[in-house]
């Protein structure tokens, strides 16, 4: 397997129209897409491409397009549109591939490509491995179609309407939202159209923000990353509910009646417990990252059930239900997976499996969160001259060590080193906040002391 360099764990990202999120990589990416899509096949590959709201998707949809076209594939553009919505689209369209043009929660600026299997799925590392290699390939100028075998592309006019009919079905059909006041902040993204008419459709009364999306206003001071406003607006409305999601809707914040934000761990603790009860939680068991709170797991013990805690990232989450034939995962940030309905993180979705405990159980989110209290937690993110593995550091790992048997079950320590930068993450649980500041200050002198011996 070739090794992969474009592609992190979400795919390719950057500044727009700055290597490698150009239109030229773009156009030659498309190419690749689809001889990879081809393969095993004998007609031409269905590849549908969606997109947030951001000024440069433009630019890097018809340049994919083009691509696939020159390679005789067929290209379906559902426009502005949920990574989820189009994960669900490449599925139930029955398309070989599906491409999301977006950086999430990242400042306009930026931009990325995401790239589904026929199955709905992120594609596995070997196949955007695969993907690389042919970028570099000649043979990808050479294949190219001439005549009546050049693709061509058509635009879905029911993209959005198929998702809306997909979200809604999530939710029990003996159950509505009649009564119920919401307020949803699309952050001026991919759901400022789906999402308002996904909970007004099943009687809500919406209240929309981040609905005007201009090109370059997604996430700005709005959505899942920035949730006062929706914490502002559920107060002044007497709403009963904020839904915040990010850029492409694949992540959500909650917002309880009393103006409090409910965070991806509580939500979780919620959904798991509430399914573990009805025998719905595969294996008794919920996936979530090591950023998870330890309030998380002891939410699930008391109920009968378990944690299994990955990498930091819902690709790692979600491999983890797939390998396990597991149910649910997520993360703090709100990255939310329902495996039953959906295969990658969906905050429409997420929201609607709230609002049915919700009215089911004829409770408040401020009430119904409580199932989780979460332990104390001091976070820190030092920067450092150099980046050395966490056993090259003697002080700091003699720190931790000593961290962890102070706190002993009753607390958790994990170091990590940022993904990009030279960063040292300190996070540290357990009963006593003061102490928990005084060990994370104590270690980063380590770490600092480590690192600056081995620099000198």
């Amino acid at each position: 397997m070739s090794e992969r360099k474009l592609f992190g764990t979400d795919g390719i990202r950057g500044r727009a129209n700055v290597d490698p999120i150009t239109p030229e990589i773009a156009l030659r990416l498309g190419r690749a897409i689809t001889l990879v899509a081809k393969r095993g096949r004998d007609r031409p590959p269905r590849i549908v491409i969606g997109k947030d709201t951001r000024l440069s998707g433009y630019m890097l949809e018809t340049a994919i397009a083009a691509g696939i076209c020159a390679m005789g594939g067929r290209v379906l553009l559902s426009g502005p549109i949920p990574t989820p919505a189009v994960a669900n689209l490449t599925q139930s369209m029955r398309a070989d591939a599906g491409v999301v043009i977006s950086a999430s929660h990242n400042p306009f600026a930026d931009n990325g490509i995401k790239l589904f299997g026929p199955d709905g799925f992120k594609l596995p590392d070997r196949e955007e491995a695969d993907i690389e290699a042919l970028l570099q390939d000649t043979k990808l100028d050479s294949q190219g179609k001439t005549g009546s075998a050049i693709g061509r592309a058509e635009r879905l006019d029911n993209a959005k309407g198929r998702y809306i009919v997909f979200a809604k079905n999530t939710f029990p059909r003996e159950l509505t939202l009649d009564g119920l006041r919401i307020v949803v902040d699309a952050a001026h993204g991919a759901a400022y159209r789906v999402a308002p008419l996904v909970f007004a459709e099943l009687g809500a009364e919406v209240i929309p923000l981040g609905c005007k999306p201009n090109g370059v206003n997604i996430n700005r001071g709005c959505g899942a990353l920035y949730p006062d406003q929706v914490a502002s607006e559920v107060k002044k409305k007497k709403a009963h509910l904020g839904v915040a999601l990010d850029g492409d809707a694949d992540r959500v914040i909650f917002v309880d009646e009393k103006g409090q934000v409910v965070d991806g761990d509580a939500i979780m603790a919620l959904c798991a417990t509430r399914m573990l009860k009805a025998g719905k939680l595969a294996k008794a068991t919920l996936v979530t990252t090591v950023m998870s709170n330890m309030g998380l797991e002891r939410a699930l013990e008391s109920a009968g059930g378990r944690v299994t805690r990955t990498a930091v990232g819902d690709r790692y989450v979600v491999e983890a239900l797939r390998g396990g034939s597991l149910s649910l995962g997520g993360e703090q940030s709100g990255h939310l997976i329902f495996m039953d309905h959906t295969t990658t993180g969906d905050g429409v979705v997420a929201a609607l499996q709230v609002l049915s405990i919700m009215v089911a159980e004829s409770k408040p989110l401020s009430e119904l969160s409580k199932v989780m209290q979460p332990v104390p937690q001091v976070l820190e993110s030092i920067k450092l001259p150099a980046r050395l593995p966490l056993e090259q550091m003697p002080e700091l790992t003699s720190r931790i060590a000593a961290a962890e048997k102070q706190l002993g079950r009753e607390g958790r320590v994990l170091v990590r080193w940022s993904g990009t930068e030279a960063k040292l993450r300190l996070m540290v649980e357990g009963p006593d906040p003061a102490v928990l500041k005084t060990l994370v200050q104590t270690m980063a002198e380590a770490a600092r002391r480590d690192t600056a011996s081995t620099s000198g």
